[in-house]
This record gives structure tokens, C-alpha cells and sequence, in this order.
């Protein structure tokens, strides 16, 4: 592989909501920096202000990253794809989905489609294609299913991957490398994003979960069946024998179906 870029963001922490490297963008930094490509470069569009939170990024090993200084509130597809056709890439890995801003996932899929590339999603392991009858460019992808399942493909052409959560882990940042890393600030021209101004910013919460009521009966029978907690269907053993412990085991088993 002789050119490969990679496109980082800013995260979250969600506790604490510090500005941390993105998980899964430094799972794709992991990827790229096990390819040993030819030359690789990584890149942020955003406001200088998130440069101290990219350096977490220099600290995996990565000696440069350019920053293209956005304003606050500018749209990044079109200088990333200007940026990036002034360095013709021969595949670019990005995270999945953002942890802060829009998050909407599109980013991958419009750059794709500025830069005329092919998009694969989920993207958990990559390398170089070496059967003799491969074509030359090609790339080896194993892409994450639903279920923990996995799929091989190979691909040529220019190519944009999506890195998956279940990957293999980033590294940790050291803070010596982070610190003598070099951020490359580059001036680009960027229109305002329209859409971020009519929506509502707050923080993520995970949706509630709707309780199942009785329906019937009294008022007071439905709050019973609302506030009530489910009894298990377990049962209490006080210092049993290892015979008696090990049934009661087996016998949980095959109630589960985890056993015929």
C-alpha cells in the first residue's frame, strides 16, 4: 500500500465530556500505523482550539498530522476533498460515526463521493492482497456483521473503509511522542454548514425503555404491575452439598435452554 490517509476527530468522554481522541478514528490510526504504508498522513478539519486534544493522536506514533483550520460551525466535506486529492490516497480510514457534533455518519460516504471511491463499512482487519492471482492495488478487508459474524472481501481501486468498534484496539497514548509530535496548521476556504444551525444541541441519552402495564383492571392493580418488581424464579441454597449445588446448576441450564 503505498499512500493511505487517515481522517480524525475530536471525542467526547461521556462522563466527564473532556475532548479525547475519537475511540474508533484511533482504531483506524491502529490499522494504518500495522499497514506500514509508504507514506501515510492524518488529518483534522476543525478549529485550532482542538489541537492539545488531537496531540493524543501523536502519541500513538504518528510523527505529523495536519490540522485544516476550520471556523467554528464551517462544513468539512468539501476541504477534506480538496485536501485529499492534493495527496491521491489509495485508501482512507475514518471512524464509523462521530462522538460529537452532527454525528450522522455521512461524512465517509460524501467524501466517497467527491473523490469518485468505493466505501466499505465496518471494517475490522485489512492488509495488502498476496495471492498470485490478485490484482495489483488490492486490498484484503474483513468487515464486522451482525452477530459477530465476518466477512472477507478484496477490493482495488481507491478505497474508503470505515473502521467497526469490535477492531483491534488502539494503542495508548505516550505523552513523550504526543508532546514532540508536530501539528501542521493549513489556511483552507470553507462554506458555513447550513444544517447545524436549525438543530438542538444537548447531550446523548440513551432512549427509555418502555415498562409494560397490565392493561385491565384497577387503578390500583396497574401501579402494582408498574412499580412492582419481577420476583426471580431462582432458589435460595445455604451451604448446599457440591451434589445438590451442581444439580441446581444443571437444572438452570436446561430451564435457559443453554442445555437439552
Amino acid at each position: 500500500m503505498h499512500n493511505v490517509a487517515v481522517l480524525l476527530s475530536i471525542g467526547r468522554h461521556p462522563v466527564s465530556g473532556r475532548a479525547r481522541r475519537a475511540a474508533t478514528d484511533a482504531q483506524a490510526l491502529e490499522m494504518a500505523l500495522a499497514m506500514r504504508p509508504r507514506r501515510l498522513t492524518a488529518i483534522h478539519a476543525g478549529p485550532a482550539a482542538d489541537g492539545e486534544a488531537l496531540r493524543a493522536y501523536l502519541g500513538m506514533g504518528l510523527e505529523r498530522l495536519t490540522l485544516l483550520h476550520l471556523p467554528e460551525g464551517s462544513d468539512p466535506v468539501e476541504p477534506l476533498i480538496a485536501h485529499l486529492r492534493q495527496f491521491d490516497p489509495s485508501l482512507v480510514l475514518t471512524g464509523r460515526q462521530a462522538e460529537d457534533g452532527e454525528g450522522s455518519g455521512m461524512l465517509p460516504y460524501l467524501i466517497a463521493r467527491g473523490l469518485d471511491a468505493a466505501v466499505v463499512p465496518d471494517v475490522v482487519g485489512i492488509g495488502s492482497a498476496d495471492t498470485p492471482d490478485s490484482m495489483p492495488g488490492a486490498v484484503d478487508l474483513v468487515q464486522a456483521l451482525p452477530r459477530g459474524q465476518r466477512r472477507a472481501l478484496i477490493a482495488t481501486g481507491r478505497l474508503i473503509a470505515t473502521v467497526h468498534p469490535s477492531a483491534p484496539p488502539a494503542r495508548a497514548s505516550a505523552f513523550g511522542p504526543a508532546r514532540r509530535g508536530v501539528i501542521e496548521p493549513v489556511a483552507v476556504q470553507a462554506t458555513a454548514d447550513l444544517f447545524l444551525p436549525d438543530c438542538e444541541h444537548r447531550p446523548w441519552r440513551p432512549k427509555p425503555k418502555l415498562m409494560r402495564v397490565k392493561r385491565g383492571g384497577s387503578a390500583l392493580d396497574r401501579l402494582k404491575a408498574a412499580t412492582e418488581s419481577k420476583s426471580g424464579k431462582g432458589q435460595l441454597l445455604v451451604n448446599p452439598t457440591a451434589e445438590a449445588g451442581a444439580l441446581a446448576i444443571y437444572d438452570s441450564l436446561v430451564e435457559q435452554g443453554m442445555l437439552p
